[in-house]
């Protein structure tokens, strides 16, 4: 029987490792309009009071429109009417992006917009600081003009507001969890073994024969592998006597 051995360490695989991440800030879109009917009845309530629009949600934040007929501050005089967006609910710090509209009711598609959406903002989007914080103008449209435009229609107003909540969020490579199955692999070769099927030496041990295949020898065992198929391997590797073992030990030991 020839015998193999090995001098010296093998070489090491190199390791490295090499991971990346990608921050994205993006905003979170959502409109709501608010229709004031009987602007005329609301003409005349007083400097700094309002209409509020019902509260709506974009990005996680409740928000409320409010109109002011005779504006917001005392010194404009009730010249003009002020328009507002403002944080309905808890938040601090809250970056967003804002659109106010008063829509044209003529079908001329004539609207009043402010807006920052889709324009370079030189100090970033506005942040309002808490609960309350507001976004707008004071002087968002002068009343006389407003009362004889196109805006007014059937002593109605219709106003739009688009909200961009600005959101920031790190994405990583994924991860996945793959439950795997115990390995069955020794069954299949037990079963290979009992059909009989392929197998391509036999050993005597003990007095007893046993088939088996080389390559799954080979596989299991770095001594038969080199017997088998090593440059020292044995000429006649077609039955091969084991000594110094019983056949039981042999059987759990060496076959599948």
């Amino acid at each position: 029987m020839g015998t193999i051995s090995f001098h010296g360490e093998l070489p090491k695989p190199s390791t490295s490792s090499s991971t990346s991440s990608t921050s994205r800030t993006e905003t979170v879109n959502g409109s709501h309009e608010f229709k004031i009917k009987g602007y005329s009845l609301a003409k005349g309530m007083g400097v700094g009071k309002y209409m509020a629009s019902d509260a709506f949600m974009v990005g996680g934040y409740e928000w409320a429109i409010y109109f002011y007929p005779d504006g917001k501050s005392a010194e404009d005089n009730a010249t003009y009417v002020s328009l507002f967006i403002a944080l309905a609910s808890e938040g601090t710090d809250v970056r967003a992006l804002f659109e106010l509209t008063l829509l044209d009711q003529s079908g001329k598609d004539r609207h009043k917009v402010h807006s920052h959406f889709g324009r370079m903002l030189e100090s970033g989007p506005y942040t309002l600081k808490y609960r309350g914080s507001m976004w707008g103008y004071k002087r968002f449209f002068k009343r006389t003009l407003l009362e004889t435009s196109d805006y007014l229609k059937d002593d109605c107003l219709s106003i739009r507001c688009c909200v961009g909540v600005v959101k920031s969020h790190t994405e990583g490579p994924k991860i996945y969890s793959i439950t795997v199955p115990p390995s069955d692999i020794g069954q299949h070769f037990g079963k290979l073994l009992e059909s009989g099927k392929g197998a391509d030496v036999k050993f005597e041990v003990d007095g007893e024969i046993f088939d088996a295949h080389k390559l799954v020898l080979a596989a299991r065992s770095p001594v038969f592998r080199a017997q088998l198929f090593g440059p020292l391997k044995d000429q006649n590797t077609q039955s091969i006597r084991v000594e110094d073992m019983e056949a039981p030990v042999f059987k759990v030991l060496i076959l599948p």
